[in-house]
């Protein structure tokens, strides 16, 4: 399968690198590049990329609110959601934790390796989150949490007993393949565990597992 990727970004000759990069893999397709947030929602409504490289600080509207205009267009019109991956020159900055908040799936450094950048398209696609386990705790201490009240939401007490286990394993930033290990079941089990449980909570992917978990204050 080809992964269909968009660029957005307000720097010309970074666009020219990244657009290069892409284009040179066999599996991933470049469709398209806007240089503002305003021109990247236009893009992305005309070329139904899998995944938008969204830069965050950019003129006319920025990474942030396009990544929510492009998620809630999505979702209203009923179409394959897009993965957005921001792009940042800030290390674990208020700006990336408030696109993660909005919907990104991750966020990646703009002096990123090329291979890294390319293994994360890859990984997004596939609907696992860009961000490592050892990073997840440090950004999201990022979020202001001291409106949630500690009481389980209702739609979490719908889990199930094994689904909280794991929930709480993912909201901690632990792969499958170490969830799998922790539990003594296969990885296949657990993928299909973290399937229904963003089912039943009504979320997009893993990052906003881990939103959900850090902001109703579910793990420590």
């Amino acid at each position: 399968m080809t992964i269909r990727v968009a660029l957005v970004d307000d720097q010309a000759l970074f666009r020219t690198g990244i657009r290069m990069l892409v284009s040179s893999q066999p599996d991933l397709e470049f469709v398209g590049e806007a240089g503002d947030g305003a021109e990247g929602v236009a893009l992305v409504e005309s070329s139904q990329p899998d995944v938008v490289l969204m830069d965050i600080r950019m003129p006319v509207m920025d990474g942030i609110e396009a990544t929510e205009r492009i998620l809630r267009t999505a979702d209203a019109g009923g179409r394959s959601t897009p993965r957005v991956i921001v792009l940042t020159t800030f290390d674990l900055d208020e700006a990336a934790t408030r696109a993660i908040r909005a919907g990104a799936s991750g966020f990646l450094l703009k002096d990123s390796d090329p291979e890294f950048l390319l293994a994360a398209i890859r990984t997004v696609h596939a609907g696992t989150a860009v961000l490592a386990p050892s990073a997840t705790r440090e950004l999201f201490e990022h979020f202001d949490s001291r409106g949630a009240t500690g009481i389980e939401p209702e739609e979490f007490q719908a889990l199930t007993a094994r689904e909280r286990d794991i929930f709480l394993l993912a909201g901690r930033g632990l792969s499958n393949s170490e969830i799998a290990r922790s539990e003594y079941v296969s990885e296949a089990t657990v993928k299909t565990h973290i399937s229904r449980i963003l089912a039943k909570l009504g979320l997009r992917d893993r990052v906003q597992l881990v939103v959900y978990a850090f902001e109703h204050r579910l793990v420590d």
